[in-house]
């Protein structure tokens, strides 16, 4: 799956998101995946558990469906950026949100974690 592929993918489950794409200039994997880490993040804010969940396994579908170029944009985007948007977050809230992220991508999550700063 390449990014245009992706777009579609996001599309399906946040329906309005092709719209908010022909907005941003530069369209590649990392951009795309920028954009859906954003509302990912304002779906935490709002407390939008359903789209939120969706589109979190529209994430790990995305990574292992896409190719290395998503994979990459992925990991350094959305991954990276999961303490940031977890942070104001009861533990609870914050392992019931990990609790719907794959094994795949809970690796590359404790990967960097824990590689952080070596």
């Amino acid at each position: 799956m390449n990014y245009l592929q992706a777009v579609q993918e996001i599309t399906e489950v946040v329906p309005d998101f092709g719209n908010e794409v022909k907005e941003i200039k530069i369209q590649n994997s990392y951009s795309i995946i920028r954009t859906f880490t954003e509302r990912i993040k304002n779906m935490i804010r709002q407390n939008d558990r359903n789209l939120l969940f969706r589109s979190l396994q529209k994430m790990d579908k995305i990574y292992n469906d896409g190719d290395s170029v998503l994979k990459n944009a992925i990991e350094t985007t959305f991954i990276y950026s999961l303490d940031n948007f977890t942070a104001f977050c009861s533990r609870d809230d914050r392992k019931m949100i990990f609790s719907h992220i794959s094994p795949d991508l809970q690796k590359v999550y404790s990967r960097q974690i824990y590689s952080h700063g070596l």
